[in-house]
């Protein structure tokens, strides 16, 4: 009860921020909570915050993580995921399996708000939730039917490049009769075989449109029957007013339940417990890895962007809403991995994800929120060079390769202003490495990055004026 009137407070006092921090599986966005809390938490370390106000103007006291209000749920792990980060040879934190939570206490003091005539110093609470970017992508399931996604999938799968691996899958989902009697076996059969064709798509195709998520990271259901379904794209095959009558012991009618339960039962109490608060917003978008895989995988990327978008609730904030129905009123779009790609890329960086999120923004700026890009590195792996190549001086990066981890120095070329056309691709597309932290970091150290101060000064600067 205590806690609960003094979140009810802060909240009144607009002096609480829940932040959605928002992207697909490797977007990074465990190493941009780490980041995040590493800034605040170190205030720069000799690397000023210069774009932050609160630090650039004299103000920012310190920041300290508190116990989170949910304690039936884990905390983010950013001990040891700095501790990785500190290893002689430093490694990437472990990437999201679960949902976790943070807590933060930022002191400092305040300047123009009401706050400075009710003390010296002030406290702004941000509470932020990690969760698996696969698991993100089942909620627009929630507003669909089972022959609604079961046709939205079947396009997906018959068209390139996912065709070529699901054709043996789609045709024998076609040759069973689907109001013959459900085998278990058999249904846990093609469960497994879809949940293969999933990691294909993502791993080795390098998709970004991937339902259901759990398939492929099933956390505590694995192995559960209610993760043992598939769609049915033949709708078109069967008569409506048996398909509506059929019971549980058919084939389609065992679909047509598991789906229904894994929605509500899991996507929307996910949807319940974590996205009905948040009222500032990031969404991290890695651009540069589907410039590697070709056009297919850069359309799939925008194509999950709005799916996501649509999941959320948006509109200007006011006392009534903070209270009762929090929207999320500032939304900030940051292309992840500046640091792999060159200095002078940054813009076109920038721009290429303004191209990727123009439909979500064009519908969003009817709500009137306020909304950014940014080209970021929430943890910075390369040094920046000059080469000669050709008579020319160049602009290189020098960093340390993730898959073999040799020192290299490279120019990764030059990454497309707007969406690419066909012609990028035939010419060879982009030459993406990744990289993995390159210096060790001492404790008490700010992590180096590119634009984190801008990043915290857009999602918390105007609440600790």
């Amino acid at each position: 009860m205590k806690n609960s009137a003094k979140e009810i407070l802060n909240r009144s006092l607009d002096q609480h921020i829940n932040l959605a921090v928002t992207g697909l599986s490797q977007s990074g966005k465990t190493a941009f909570i780490t980041s995040l809390v590493n800034q605040l938490i170190n205030e720069g370390s000799g690397k000023p915050l210069n774009f932050f106000d609160p630090v650039h103007q004299g103000r920012y006291i310190a920041a300290k993580r508190v116990p989170q209000n949910n304690l039936h749920i884990s905390r983010f792990d950013y001990d040891d995921a700095i501790e990785q980060l500190s290893k002689t040879e430093p490694e990437w934190p472990q990437p999201t399996k679960s949902i976790s939570e943070l807590r933060l206490a930022v002191r400092y003091y305040p300047k123009n708000s009401l706050l400075k005539y009710a003390g010296e110093m002030a406290t702004l609470y941000i509470d932020i939730t990690d969760y698996p970017g696969e698991w993100l992508l089942d909620l627009p399931m929630l507003n669909q039917t089972f022959e609604q996604w079961s046709e939205q999938m079947g396009e997906l799968l018959k068209q390139a490049p996912r065709s070529e691996l699901s054709a043996e899958f789609l045709a024998k989902v076609e040759a069973i009769d689907p109001f013959g009697p459900v085998h278990e076996t058999e249904l846990a059969e093609l469960a497994q075989q879809y949940t293969d064709l999933l990691l294909a798509f993502r791993y080795e195709q390098g998709l970004s449109v991937i339902q259901p998520g759990r398939f492929i990271l099933p956390g505590e259901h694995a192995g559960a029957p209610i993760l043992q379904f598939i769609p049915y794209p033949f709708f078109a095959n069967i008569e409506a007013d048996e398909y509506n009558s059929a019971g549980q012991d058919t084939f389609i009618g065992m679909l047509r339940a598991r789906y229904l339960e894994y929605r509500e039962r899991i996507v929307r109490q996910f949807y319940k417990q974590h996205f009905v608060k948040f009222d500032r917003q990031i969404v991290l978008a890695d651009c540069l890895t589907p410039l590697n895989n070709g056009s297919e995988a850069f359309n799939d990327l925008q194509q999950a962007i709005s799916l996501i978008m649509e999941s959320f609730a948006y509109g200007k904030s006011n006392l009534i809403t903070r209270l009762f129905s929090p929207k999320i009123d500032k939304l900030l779009f940051a292309a992840t991995k500046a640091d792999h790609v060159t200095a002078e890329q940054h813009g076109n960086l920038t721009s290429l994800i303004e191209q990727l999120v123009f439909k979500a923004k064009k519908s969003l700026s009817f709500d009137a929120i306020k909304m950014k890009t940014l080209a970021i590195a929430a943890i910075k792996t390369t040094e920046q060079g000059q080469s000669e190549y050709q008579g020319k001086i160049i602009n290189v990066l020098r960093g340390k390769r993730l898959d073999n981890q040799k020192l290299i120095t490279l120019y990764p070329g030059a990454v497309p202003a707007k969406l690419p056309k066909n012609e990028f691709w035939q010419e060879g597309g982009f030459n993406y490495i990744a990289f993995k932290p390159y210096t060790a970091i001492s404790q008490h150290q700010a992590l180096a990055n590119i634009r984190m101060d801008q990043v915290l000064q857009f999602l918390l600067g105007d609440k600790m004026k």
